[in-house]
C-alpha cells in the first residue's frame, strides 16, 4: 500500500491512497495538470471532506476530465453546486462500498455546511484514518494501521505569534475552533487502539503556527512508529 501526497496546505490539498490494482483519492484541491503520474483510469473515487477552495476546488475539473467519481456530504455538494451526476452524497456513520474499499464517513468540527472525516478499510485490509479540519474527533476506531491526520499548530506557538502581533486575536480565535492542535491530536491517539498502527502521516501544517521537526519527533516518540509530514 501507498500513500502519495499531492499537496497539504492552505495551499491545496490532495492525496492518493493505491492498494493492489486500485486506487482512492482524497481531496480536490490540487490543479490535476500537478498530478500527472496519477492512473486515473485505477482510481474508484475521491472523497472530500468539506467545501472550502483548497480541499475542493478542482472537484469540476476532476468530474468532466478524469471519469472519477466525487463522494461528499449533502452539505458540501450542495455548497459547491456540484452536479449530481457522478456527485455521490454520503451521510455520517452510513457504510459504503467502493469497489473492494471500505468508507465510513464521520462528522468533524469545522467552520463549514457538513465536513466528515473518513475511516477507510482498503482492499488488502488495512484500515486508513483520515482527518483533517477539525479541532476534535469525538469517535474511537478499532485496529487503525495508517493515521492521516491534520496537526495544524501548537498551542505555545500560536499564542507566542499573537504576542508578537504575528497573528491577531481574531484568527487565533478561528483556529482554535477550526483546526487539530498538536496537544489534541495527542490526545486522540492515545485514547484509541493503535496497537496496530504502522505509520502516521501529519497534514496541513500551518505555516506559522507549527514546528515540523518538533511534531514529528514528539508523535514518533508517543507512537513507536514512522512519522511522515504531509
Amino acid at each position: 500500500m501507498e500513500i502519495k501526497v499531492y499537496g497539504s496546505s492552505s495551499a491545496g490539498n490532495a492525496y492518493i491512497i493505491t492498494d493492489g490494482n486500485e486506487s482512492l483519492m482524497l481531496e480536490a484541491g490540487i490543479d490535476l495538470k500537478k498530478m500527472r503520474d496519477v492512473d486515473w483510469q485505477s482510481v474508484v473515487g475521491c472523497l472530500i471532506t468539506h467545501e472550502h477552495g483548497d480541499h475542493s476546488k478542482h472537484a469540476q475539473n476532476l468530474l468532466s476530465l478524469s471519469g472519477v467519481d466525487v463522494y461528499a456530504s449533502k452539505g458540501t455538494a450542495e455548497a459547491l453546486d456540484l452536479p449530481k451526476h457522478r456527485t455521490h452524497v454520503l451521510e455520517s456513520l452510513k457504510q459504503y462500498a467502493l469497489n473492494d474499499w471500505i468508507i465510513l464517513p464521520f462528522d468533524v468540527q469545522h467552520d463549514v455546511a457538513e465536513p466528515l472525516g473518513f475511516f477507510i478499510q482498503t482492499p488488502s485490509g488495512n484500515k486508513i484514518l483520515f482527518a483533517t479540519d477539525t479541532y476534535y474527533i469525538k469517535y474511537k476506531f478499532p485496529g487503525v494501521t495508517h493515521l492521516m491526520l491534520e496537526c495544524n499548530y501548537a498551542l505555545d506557538i500560536l499564542n507566542e505569534n499573537v504576542a508578537n502581533k504575528r497573528v491577531g486575536a481574531f484568527l487565533k480565535k478561528r483556529v482554535i475552533k477550526s483546526h487539530f492542535e498538536l496537544g489534541n491530536v495527542k490526545t486522540f491517539i492515545k485514547s484509541n487502539d493503535m496497537s496496530q498502527l504502522n505509520e502516521v502521516w501529519l497534514l496541513h501544517l500551518s505555516n506559522n503556527n507549527s514546528d515540523e521537526k518538533r511534531f514529528k519527533r514528539e508523535i514518533q516518540e508517543l507512537t513507536g512508529t514512522p512519522v511522515y509530514i504531509g
